[in-house]
Formats: C-alpha cells, sequence, structure tokens
C-alpha cells in the first residue's frame, strides 16, 4: 500500500516531519517497506498546494527556508483551505499538526473529525482533540474503521504513550507521575543557581524554550492536557478539564527554592494520574521532591513519566516533550505504527483490532 500524507499545519511541527520524511524516504521503504507521498501542505498562513503525484518535499523546504511560504510551488492546485485539502486530495492520512487549543480544541477536532468520517488515517501532535474529545474521534476511527493515533501528544516522540499501551499490556497501572512540561522543568532548575523566576522566565524566552505569553506553560495548562491524556487514555478515565486539580509554577519564588535545597529536596511541576476510591484522580501542581526521587534528577528542558505499577513497580522513560526534529518524528512513529498493523492484518481492518494511541 502507498500512503498519500497531507500535513495540516506548516509550523515548526509539519516541517519537522517533512524534513524526517525527505531525508529518509528511501530508507524507510528499504527497512520497512514504507511507500509514502506528501500530496498535500495546508496551512493558513504558509499556504497550501496539493499535488495528485506527489510534492517535492525538498523544494517545499526551500521555499520556506528562504520566503516563508509555499504558495509560489511552481506545481499543483494552490489555496484550498484546511477542509478541502482534508475531504477533496487523494490523501489517505492526514498528519493534522496545527497549533493546540486547550480551551476548545479547534481546529484540530474538526480537521480529525473530517478526516475519520472520510475514512483517513490520522496522525496527530495536537493535544487539544485528544483531551477534550477523545472518545468521541476514538468512536468515529473504530465506526469508519480507519486509525486515530496520537503519540506525540504527551512526550512529543518520546514514546510514552505506546509504553503504557502496548509494552506494559499485561500490567495493571495504579499511578503515573511524571515532568510533562519542559518549560517550567528549565525554570525551576535554573532558579537552583540562585536567579529569581522573572531572570529565569526572560531567559527562557530568549532561548524559545517558552513564548512570549507564557501561560501554557507556567500556568500548568499544558501540563494539564498531557494528564488529561494520560487519565482517559492510559488510565481508561472520562475526566474533563474542570476535574483536574491545577496550580503552576508563577508562585514559587527564590526563597521557597532555596528552602527546598536545604531540605534536601528540588521542585518539580508534576502531574499526576493515580486509581483512588474506585475512580481516577489527576493534578498538576508543584511538588517538592526529595532528591532521592528519579524524578527529581530529571533537569533541564527534559520530560519524564513513571508508570507504578504491579508487577515492575515502577518504570520510568526520560527523553525529549518539544522540539522540531523530536516532535516530527512522533508523526513518523505513528505512521509507522499504521503500516506495520495494515501489514499485519493483509490491509484490511478489523474494527476490533483499532488501535488508538
Amino acid at each position: 500500500m502507498k500512503y498519500k500524507i497531507a500535513i495540516i499545519g506548516f509550523g515548526t511541527v509539519g516541517q519537522g516531519f517533512a524534513e524526517i520524511l525527505e531525508e529518509k524516504g528511501i530508507w524507510l521503504k528499504e527497512k520497512y517497506g514504507l511507500d509514502f507521498d506528501v500530496v498535500a501542505i495546508s496551512d493558513p498562513i504558509k499556504g497550501s498546494v496539493y499535488a495528485e503525484e506527489g510534492l517535492d518535499l525538498k523544494k517545499i523546504l526551500s521555499l520556506i527556508k528562504e520566503t516563508g511560504k509555499i504558495d509560489s510551488y511552481s506545481e499543483g492546485i494552490k489555496d484550498w483551505d484546511s477542509i478541502r485539502t482534508i475531504t477533496d486530495t487523494n490523501a489517505n492520512v492526514i498528519a493534522e499538526a496545527s497549533p493546540t487549543n486547550i480551551e476548545t480544541g479547534e481546529p484540530g477536532i474538526m480537521h480529525i473529525r473530517s478526516a475519520l468520517n472520510n475514512k483517513k488515517h490520522v496522525i496527530t501532535t495536537n493535544k487539544g482533540p485528544v483531551a477534550l474529545a477523545y472518545r468521541e474521534l476514538a468512536k468515529l476511527a473504530y465506526e469508519n474503521e480507519v486509525f486515530f493515533r496520537f503519540e506525540g501528544t504527551v512526550i512529543s516522540g518520546t514514546p510514552a504513550l505506546n509504553l503504557g499501551l502496548e509494552t506494559l499490556a499485561g500490567i495493571k497501572v495504579q499511578e503515573i507521575r511524571g515532568i510533562l512540561n519542559g518549560t517550567t522543568n528549565y525554570i525551576l532548575t535554573e532558579m537552583e543557581s540562585g536567579k529569581t523566576y522573572e531572570e529565569v522566565l526572560r531567559e527562557a524566552q530568549r532561548l524559545g524554550y517558552a513564548e512570549a505569553k507564557p501561560d501554557a506553560d507556567v500556568e500548568g495548562w499544558d501540563a494539564l492536557a498531557k494528564v488529561l491524556i494520560l487519565a482517559n487514555v492510559v488510565m481508561g478515565g472520562n475526566l474533563r478539564v474542570q476535574d483536574i486539580e491545577r496550580t503552576g509554577i508563577t508562585g514559587i519564588t527564590l526563597q521557597d527554592i532555596q528552602q527546598a535545597k536545604s531540605e534536601n529536596k528540588r521542585y518539580k511541576l508534576i502531574g499526576k494520574v493515580r486509581k483512588e476510591n474506585g475512580g481516577i484522580k489527576a493534578s498538576v501542581s508543584p511538588e517538592k521532591l526529595n532528591t532521592g526521587d528519579f524524578l527529581a534528577q530529571v533537569n533541564g528542558v527534559l520530560n519524564a513519566l513513571t508508570f507504578v505499577t504491579d508487577e515492575l513497580r515502577e518504570v520510568t522513560i526520560v527523553g525529549p516533550g518539544a522540539g522540531r526534529r523530536e516532535t516530527g518524528f512522533s508523526l513518523l512513529s505513528d505512521l509507522l505504527n499504521i503500516h506495520q498493523l495494515l501489514e499485519k492484518s493483509s490491509s484490511t481492518i478489523d474494527p476490533s483490532r483499532i488501535v488508538t494511541c
């Protein structure tokens, strides 16, 4: 089977995915039998283009570097919006990489819903749709006998969801706790050197770790979205945004950091999901961890998750939680997973085997 890919959203993540596909295309076909063309790209700022036989990714990426846009690409149909690109092109895989909106999930929910209703597989890094509409979208994938995968929504290309759902299959996960936001982890790490929150935030913004308006990170909203995904996808919950206790790091002072150091402890913003009294509880808040806790040793922009289980006790995975290539790789990981599942089933999907992660 040849995969025809449409990339919706061509910012940092979409471009990272395209770079990986362009560089590794021949090797992916030789090693995994993954044969593909990127046939369409749609972005509200950078433009859109559709070529039924496939786009020249090298030219597309060169145009982006030179002009910041793709609408001057010399071939194909131009100016289709994202929905028409999803529904009217010959793409059979939609790579949804539009920006996350944790308040409404849009336009990502609309993109994914349209793709699934048109019987197209979806791979996405967009946290909003998975956090806010996972059950609806998973049901649509099941009904239309296509795959909906979203590894990159929790820790970028670091395989946290695959670990929890597939590698640890057969184990009872009692709790998941971890560092789910690199920006806040960087800020708290740097404050240990004696810098104030405001000083470190400015440095994080200069380095590109924090946005000009950093609320999603420092107020805990980004971590909340990831906790919500872990709660509902891995732990089988049915939580909503308002069900999760959330406290960010803006109230942590240099004095708090120094006091924790004097106690041989370290502040980390911890996202937590746990089974409690027959239900699922979740929270995001700063915690003082003993330095002997493995998570206390995860510094800088790294992320980490610890799965507390019945058979293996604690299993921890550490890796980058953001980045152009790192997050782009998660889309490739999902694409390869779909390919391998289809190969095993002789290109026929049994709805009972739909994998939604």
